[in-house]
């Protein structure tokens, strides 16, 4: 008599692939837009004491060690070295910055903020020259209502001011810049983390501002400690919080979703200088910062159109 033993050898299944969350880094951009729109308030509240150039070179300073910290903290290692797109990055956004502060001191406010933000909407464009990502069919559609909800909101309030074409000149060159930034951005977090990616921007911002406030003849300190909250509070909601949002946040974005997405920011804006400063929106402004909400929501919609 004879008898089989069978082996039984257990079948192991592969690994079950992570969880693709496609809204995570659109969310990130969402979050990182609204601290941005914090950052009028800020400017607003700083100029008492500091002149704008200082204000956004000690936003760069007092933002630097956090983001260090960060970078030890979460990596458990010193940053990388930076690319040639970070640095690329890092000036195209000084540059960005010190222009559209000096677009703000010769033409109307709503003129520069709704220049500046033909930026972000134009960065699909950019990228799908560049970097060959071809957008939805239906973000073109969330493109067109982003520049008229932006038109509305920036332009819609009651008259303040008239508009200089130097200023505006300004204001559009802060908007190329803007494009500029947000493309280099992306292209730097090929090869590196968000954190370390806005650390080194940091370090490029804070080199070119210090040039650019001793050019202004800005006073680089204010006359007391209390001139420095304005600036602490830019560099941790803004700066930190906003731009590192953004940063990591176009490592699982499409530029071109991003591009549109960040225009939330002139929504919040608004909102805050409502609460705030009892500045009321009108009728116009309404509709835009409605019709600016339906668009980043449009943005994300549709599917991918392949390049040949």
């Amino acid at each position: 008599m004879t008898s089989s033993l069978t082996l039984i050898v257990p079948t192991l299944s592969p690994p079950a692939a992570p969880i693709e969350r496609h809204w995570l880094g659109p969310l990130m951009v969402f979050g990182g837009g609204v601290c941005i729109g914090f950052a009028p308030i800020g400017l607003r509240l700083g100029l008492e004491d500091l002149g704008p150039q200082a204000i956004a070179f000690w936003r760069y300073a007092l933002a630097s060690p956090i983001l260090l910290a960060l970078v030890f903290l979460v990596e458990r290692r010193a940053p990388r070295l930076p690319n040639r797109f970070v640095l690329l990055a890092g000036t195209f956004f000084t540059l960005d910055m010190a222009l559209w502060h000096w677009s703000l001191t010769l033409t109307t406010v709503s003129n520069a903020t709704f220049i500046v933000n033909l930026g972000n909407v134009s960065v699909g464009f950019v990228a799908w020259l560049f970097l060959k990502e071809r957008p939805t069919n239906i973000w073109f559609g969330a493109v067109l209502l982003a520049i008229v909800g932006a038109a509305a909101l920036s332009l819609g309030g009651e008259a303040g001011g008239k508009g200089d074409i130097r200023g505006d000149l300004l204001a559009l060159s802060a908007a190329l810049l803007v494009s500029g930034y947000m493309l280099c951005s992306k292209l730097a977090r090929r090869t590196l983390g968000g954190l370390e990616t806005i650390f080194w921007l940091t370090v490029v911002e804070i080199c070119l501002a210090g040039v650019i406030v001793i050019l202004s003849g800005e006073a680089f300190f204010p006359e007391n400690l209390n001139g420095f909250r304005a600036p602490l509070f830019l560099a941790l909601v803004v700066h930190v919080m906003g731009q590192g949002l953004i940063i990591t946040g176009l490592g699982r974005t499409p530029a071109a979703i991003a591009g549109v997405v960040v225009v939330v920011q002139p929504v919040v804006a608004a909102a805050i200088s409502w609460t705030l400063f009892d500045e009321p929106l009108t009728a116009i402004q309404a509709g835009g910062a409605a019709a600016i909400l339906v668009a980043v929501w449009m943005s994300q919609r549709g599917k991918p159109v392949p390049i040949d």
